[in-house]
């Protein structure tokens, strides 16, 4: 059954407004968010064309609006002191130029993307009506996406810096050695549909193997914790409050701009076991421990 089925117009007002009413009045036991989302299908009245708007505007407005903080605390010298690469703050000009981009991409390569999700989502079964899933189904299955999406995101990295996909694909986003928030998603096209399909894939595959135990909605919160950690490990900055001083585990921003600024290593997004166990790890505090255990080993012979 499609988004629309059970909330078909039962009011003379076609509004949207005149649809949450009827709704509301009909459905006591959901509470307003869910009303508020079942107006919106029952408005629409064409599923593919409501979930492609309200996911084009999602993205955007989770990306841009995470952003912004990031942008801000560059044009204020106080912050600086965090700075990773404090001699490398990009200037309004290197944002403008990162902006640009980042909207072509959204518009040429997302866009198209996003209008096509619908169907393939309701192909594996996915649910959008209400009532929404509880809260313990949100975070457990956001969990897993994020491990599976780390593990996706490592290898095709990693894959991506082999010589000719560095070259012709990898090395747009190389063109900040300091990276900052905005450039999270400046890539060349190619890039941005392979590293993106782990984002969206990962849901896509849960709920193929799942029988469509997935709600959109726990898809939506998914991406947006996703774009928040991409813009984050962008950010170039490392605060004493910054996630992975609590939990070793996480990548973070001190992860990822040694990965900037090395050209090299340090390839998973959220986690860091990946390069801990494959020894793909990148930085100073890396490279000693490649010593000592190359040290320990030479001594092990000599015994």
């Amino acid at each position: 059954m499609n988004a629309t089925a059970a909330f078909a117009a039962t009011t003379a007002d076609p509004t949207y407004w005149g649809q949450f009413d009827a709704i509301s009045q009909y459905n006591v036991h959901l509470n307003i968010f869910e009303r508020l989302w079942a107006a919106w299908y029952a408005y629409m009245q064409n599923d593919v064309l409501a979930t492609g708007i309200m996911s084009f505007v999602m993205h955007e407005v989770v990306y841009f609006g995470r952003s912004l903080p990031w942008i801000i605390i560059d044009s204020i010298p106080y912050f600086h002191k965090y700075k990773l690469q404090q001699a490398k703050v990009p200037t309004a000009a290197d944002q403008w130029k990162c902006a640009k981009l980042v909207l072509f991409s959204h518009f040429t390569v997302e866009l198209p993307q996003i209008w096509l999700f619908h169907p393939m989502a309701v192909y594996f079964g996915m649910q959008f009506g209400v009532p929404f899933p509880s809260l313990l189904t949100m975070a457990y299955q956001i969990a897993i996406f994020f491990v599976m999406e780390d593990t996706w995101h490592y290898w095709f990295h990693r894959a991506f810096h082999w010589g000719p996909l560095y070259k012709y694909v990898h090395k747009i986003h190389h063109q900040y050695s300091a990276p900052f928030g905005l450039a999270a998603e400046y890539a060349s096209p190619i890039e941005v549909m392979f590293l993106g399909l782990g984002t969206v894939g990962s849901p896509i595959l849960w709920c193929a193997v799942s029988n469509g135990n997935l709600h959109i909605l726990t898809m939506y919160l998914w991406i947006t914790l996703r774009l928040f950690q991409a813009i984050d490990s962008h950010s170039g900055y490392d605060f004493p409050w910054s996630l992975h001083h609590f939990l070793p585990i996480w990548a973070g921003a001190h992860h990822h701009d040694v990965h900037h600024e090395k050209f090299i290593g340090n390839y998973a997004s959220s986690f860091r076991w990946w390069d801990y166990f494959l020894d793909t790890e990148s930085g100073p505090e890396a490279a000693k421990r490649r010593r000592e255990r190359k040290i320990t080993k030479e001594a092990k012979k000599t015994q």
